[in-house]
């Protein structure tokens, strides 16, 4: 029988299969079916590995106004006594009910959408559900690649979706109200009109405990009777899942009771009228105001901390930015005197509302809004990820002279969030390019 002597691999040849099999997997990486399955699983790793040695609840902001804080008391009577005399509020439109609402309601006609499988996609898959409603044919991703085309992006805000719309859906419009309630859901969703409301919620998340984050839910009924809104949830509880009223209004509270309709354009005028008061979003906001300051005082603990974030939230879409920084400054102290962990300090919280930037930029306190913009930063454990901090930090370092800081940070907010119109022109406007 013949034999023979097998040699050893080569050197080069082991480089060769090595060098095949990374090319296979960088391959495989990059396979959209692949990619979009596996890179928020690896940064849910990574975000668990960090957090474990940055604790995201342990940072704190601290305000730096010109005079102490003064006590909560004489803090409510500065803030009411920025409101305008009863002749100035604009007048408040009647309450319309074109027949009695029935006692329960349901929407159909819309397709179903999970944000499963990518990366803080809560805003997408809703919108999408809010515009199938109507008949577009697009779906998350749709959206997904126009606001959110960054994988770490953490959150797409309201006005994102609005401008979306406005760009990309032709002859159809959004509406934002601060300040809402559940007679204003009902009226609406009884008429034919499905809403968005954004709100928190409360579950054990990467770190093990049990944490703050910020949702949004596609509310399609409600049923007196039981006392629940039909909410199509896109995460953890699913379509047609039955939320309970008081539920449903303690997790809207740390949004100012933030909702939003979609409808179109030829449809406006029957939308204001159900809309009663909140067609003018003037009212609006001076609702949200009186609302938040009532919460204020009867509140405690979280709650008492979203009721004064609210009241800032309120007075920036005023455009009273003094009194806001006043409300925020209190808030923030509340906020460092809750117990530090993820239960009771909602580290998230600027993730999702830019208010206080606002409030501090446009009162001069630019060096606040820096402050404050680096411990937001530190927050995300997967790093500097929150476009918005980013470009308010930019803006804050123009205005104290430190121009190569400025244009750093609206690059980074490009790297987070590509073609983001904010910082292109904030970059634009200081003749670099991105």
């Amino acid at each position: 029988m013949k034999t023979g002597y097998n040699h050893p691999m080569t050197f080069s040849r082991k480089i060769g299969i090595a060098a095949g099999i990374l090319l296979l997997l960088i391959g495989l990486w990059y396979f959209p079916p692949v990619h979009v399955r596996l890179v928020w699983r690896i940064e849910m790793l990574r975000a668990q590995w960090r957090a474990r040695f940055h604790p995201p609840d342990a940072m704190l902001f601290v305000p730096t106004p010109v005079t102490p804080l003064p006590p909560p008391q004489v803090i409510r009577k500065t803030v009411v006594s920025a409101l305008p005399a009863p002749s100035s509020l604009p007048t408040a439109l009647p309450t319309p009910t074109p027949w009695p609402l029935p006692p329960s309601a349901t929407l159909s006609g819309f397709r179903y959408e999970n944000q499963f499988n990518r990366w803080n996609y809560c805003g997408p898959a809703n919108f999408a559900m809010s515009l199938t409603f109507w008949g577009w044919k697009g779906d998350r991703d749709t959206i997904g690649r126009a606001i959110k085309p960054g994988e770490k992006d953490k959150n797409v805000m309201p006005y994102e979706f609005r401008d979306y719309v406005a760009e990309n859906v032709p002859g159809f419009e959004v509406i934002i109200r601060l300040g809402g309630d559940l007679e204003v859901i009902k009226r609406l969703v009884a008429n034919g009109y499905p809403v968005i409301a954004e709100k928190g919620y409360y579950e054990r998340d990467y770190t093990g405990k049990i944490g703050w984050m910020g949702h949004y839910q596609f509310i399609t009924g409600y049923d007196d009777p039981a006392g629940v809104l039909i909410v199509q949830d896109t995460y953890r509880d699913g379509p047609d899942f039955h939320l309970p009223y008081p539920t449903f209004m303690e997790g809207w509270r740390s949004f100012n009771y933030l909702f939003m309709v979609t409808f179109p354009v030829e449809r406006e005028a029957e939308v204001m009228r159900l809309l009663g008061n909140y067609a003018d979003e003037t009212w609006a906001n001076r609702h949200a105001l009186e609302v938040a300051l009532r919460e204020a005082q009867q509140l405690s603990g979280i709650d008492q901390f979203f009721a004064w974030f609210n009241v800032g939230s309120s007075h920036v879409a005023l455009r009273e930015y003094v009194d806001a920084a006043y409300a925020y400054d209190y808030a923030f102290q509340l906020y460092a005197q809750l117990a530090a962990d993820n239960t009771s300090r909602p580290y998230r919280m600027m993730w999702y509302q830019t208010g206080p930037y606002w409030a501090y930029y446009y009162s001069g306190r630019y060096q606040d809004v820096i402050n404050l913009a680096d411990v937001t930063l530190q927050t995300p454990t997967d790093g500097p990820v929150l476009e918005e901090s980013l470009l308010w930090r930019g803006r804050a370092y123009l205005m104290i002279g430190q121009r190569e800081a400025a244009i750093e940070d609206f690059r980074a907010a490009l790297r987070v969030h590509p073609r983001w119109a904010p910082a292109l022109q904030a970059l634009q406007e200081l003749g670099i390019q991105p």
